[in-house]
């Protein structure tokens, strides 16, 4: 499997604004790491060499570390990035760098030429690697033997593994334990640096997470899930060792992994392992006497490597564990319900800052408490819910102790099937109850204005015929014809007060539902037999569309035919004065998946439609536009409906209007 390490280019400035154009122009050709200090320069070169390196004029002793870089790192590609036809370019151009650019990159050209420069590090780095091979293949005066220690596997030559066991204890803060690991591998193995990468959850990048002595740079590297050195550890599963990369077969894999043990200025990489994953690694400088790793040295340091796993396994355990708890907290702690949970025996383990402030009751006083520290009434209810299989219903009710009105949700906590407790949320609803209240009065007071004016207007004319006739009663009492308009007009103007009267009445006490299951096609056709009797439809034809297979509803016959009576008289009212008009009744099956959901009746018609600025008022009591009506229809027609479990929903435009009313079926339903 061929790994080709990442190519690397290294762009000196302290210019911002430039970093983030060359960083964007090379972002799929290279990795591109910004210097901003001239001293680091050289330990950055050390880490990526051969490498492309990007320098701006306008930096910083700029100047001289190109002079400096042309002289320490021959194989270095060096760009000068400057000012055009300005002397500080002219100079670079005539030191014999790669190539000099305007600063004003264009991204076509700047990106060719990179790609030509990368190019010809490849050339570079494929022969540094024929050359080491070659070395490698003249024998060596002493070669490297592995030491057979026998039974005693810690002697003087032998890393001193019995003193790293201390860094186990227990360390509640990750970063510090990791500290103290790399401390302890450093003891340990007795070498000048130490570090460790790692993730902290699946998907992350692989950061430096501790280290002792490291390169400043190295905590800005990163790793990514399928970088080619992490893809090198899931393959292989060993140590990286410089003093025997001229093993590795593949020459590309050789540059791999030389550039990580420069990167990370490291003498030996170790894999970290947990569940068949690569988790992270463990390097290691020089050892502190100078001499070279062993076979033996290499052996230990895997041992000491499966100890650090272990650690780092449990430290990432932890930190994600920490976050989840953290977030968990948080989020219980933001959110506006109060909550209060319980375990299997009903001790409070969980009351959050809001429970807290809606129930009067101090945290302290109710952790790890019985549920009656919360309130007898919660208490119950919790107990209740521990003891149901099901969910329990909502409960609302005024508290004894604050007088909030609060509305309570509690469900049983499992974990598959093992129970946990039982968890209350607490809903304040008093404001909204408050604000209700307020509504109402300022409904109770609109209803009653409007009631006012209306019957005001509507019991007018039928007095004012009443008064006229009584007093021309006394003058015209003997005309025979007088009397009998009289006797027709005032019984008639009577009937149409007592009318009034009696719709009021009805709307202000309705009369108790009887539900029961029933076919809503027989409601529907009754109510367009009322509609006839008592307005009739103007001659208005009525096209019927009710399937024989609807499921039953829950309501109240008489209560359904009549607002359905109401939307027929208005549509057949709503179509007088049309060329064609027509009114059509139907009704439909609602499903939620396969399940019946429930049945939508529609009465529609081709009339002007209602006026805009009607729409939003037409359910409100008196709002009317006949010459004659209380407008109480349509809020009866809403009331029933909302009694019924239902929705009307109004669709209306020029061509007509269509109303619709949904009923819930019955629980057998089909």
């Amino acid at each position: 499997m061929t790994m080709s390490t990442p190519p690397v280019c290294i762009l000196y400035t302290q210019d911002a604004d430039l970093a983030r154009r060359v960083k964007a122009f090379l972002r799929v050709l290279a990795e591109v790491r910004q210097v901003t200090d001239g001293d680091r320069l050289d330990a950055v070169l050390q880490q990526t060499s051969p490498a492309l390196l990007l320098i701006d004029l306008r930096a910083k002793d700029s100047r001289d570390l190109l002079t400096q870089v042309q002289t320490d790192w021959p194989e270095v590609l060096i760009t000068a990035l400057g000012t055009p036809r300005s002397e500080p370019l002219r100079e670079a151009e005539q030191a014999g760098i790669y190539a000099a650019e305007d600063l004003q990159l264009d991204r076509r050209r700047f990106q060719a030429l990179v790609a030509r420069a990368f190019d010809h590090l490849r050339v570079l780095q494929e022969n540094r690697e024929l050359r080491t091979q070659t070395l490698s293949l003249v024998p060596a005066a002493e070669p490297m033997r592995r030491l057979d220690l026998g039974p005693d596997r810690h002697s003087a030559s032998s890393m001193p593994l019995l003193r790293f066991p201390r860094v186990f204890r227990r360390v509640d803060n990750v970063e510090t334990l990791l500290a103290s690991v790399v401390e302890g591998v450093a003891d340990a193995a007795s070498v000048t640096r130490v570090g460790i990468f790692s993730r902290m959850r699946q998907g992350d990048r692989y950061r430096l997470r501790a280290g002792l002595r490291c390169l400043p740079e190295t905590s800005e590297i990163e790793y990514g899930e399928r970088d080619p050195l992490v893809r090198w550890f899931e393959l292989h599963a060993h140590l990286i060792c410089r003093s025997n990369l001229s093993e590795a077969a593949d020459q590309t894999q050789r540059a791999l992994l030389r550039r990580a043990l420069d990167t990370c200025g490291a003498e030996v990489i170790v894999p970290l392992h947990a569940r068949g994953r690569i988790i992270g690694w463990l390097f290691v400088g020089h050892r502190l006497t100078g001499q070279r790793y062993e076979y033996s040295d290499l052996e230990n340091l895997m041992l000491l490597a499966e100890h650090v796993s272990t650690v780092l396994e449990n430290a990432l355990l932890y930190e994600e564990i920490t976050l989840q708890k953290t977030l968990a907290e948080t989020l219980l702690k933001s959110i506006p319900p109060g909550i209060v949970a319980t375990d299997e025996n009903a001790i409070i383990r969980w009351f959050n800052p809001t429970a807290e402030r809606i129930l009067g009751i101090s945290a302290t006083e109710a952790l790890n408490r019985p549920a009656e520290a919360a309130g007898s009434r919660l208490a119950s209810f919790l107990r209740e819910t521990l003891e149901s299989t099901n969910a329990l219903p909502s409960q609302q009710w005024v508290d004894a102790n604050t007088r909030r009105s609060l509305n309570i949700e509690t469900r049983r906590l499992l974990d598959q099937r093992t129970p946990l407790g039982a968890v209350a949320v607490v809903h304040d609803l008093t404001a909204e109850e408050n604000l209700r209240q307020k509504q109402d009065l300022v409904d109770r007071a609109a209803f009653w204005t409007d009631l006012a004016a209306s019957m005001s207007h509507e019991i007018r004319n039928p007095l004012v015929a009443i008064k006229t006739f009584a007093q021309l009663l006394p003058e015209r009492f003997d005309d025979a014809d007088f009397r009998r308009d009289f006797n027709e007009i005032v019984v008639q103007e009577i009937n149409r007060l007592d009318k009034i009267i009696t719709q009021i009445n009805n709307f202000a006490h309705p009369p108790e539902l009887v539900m029961k299951p029933l076919d809503v096609r027989a409601s529907v056709k009754r109510a367009l037999e009322m509609a006839q009797d008592k307005v009739g439809t103007n001659g208005t034809p009525v096209e019927m569309n009710l399937p024989n297979d609807l499921p039953d509803v829950l309501g109240d016959e008489t209560a359904l035919t009549e607002a359905f009576a109401h939307l027929v008289a208005n549509a057949a009212e709503a179509t007088h004065g049309q060329k064609k008009p027509q009114i059509r009744l139907g009704a439909k099956l609602v499903r939620e998946g396969s399940a019946a959901r429930g049945v939508v009746v529609t009465v529609q018609d081709n009339g002007k439609g209602i006026d805009p600025d009607l729409k939003e008022k037409v359910f409100s009591p008196f709002c009317t536009t006949k010459a004659r009506g209380m407008g109480l229809g349509l809020p009866i027609v809403k009331r029933t409906v909302f009694d019924h479990n239902g929705r009307v929903d109004i669709v209306s435009d020029p061509t007509g209007t269509s109303v619709s009313v949904l009923l819930p079926t019955t629980p057998n339903g089909n």
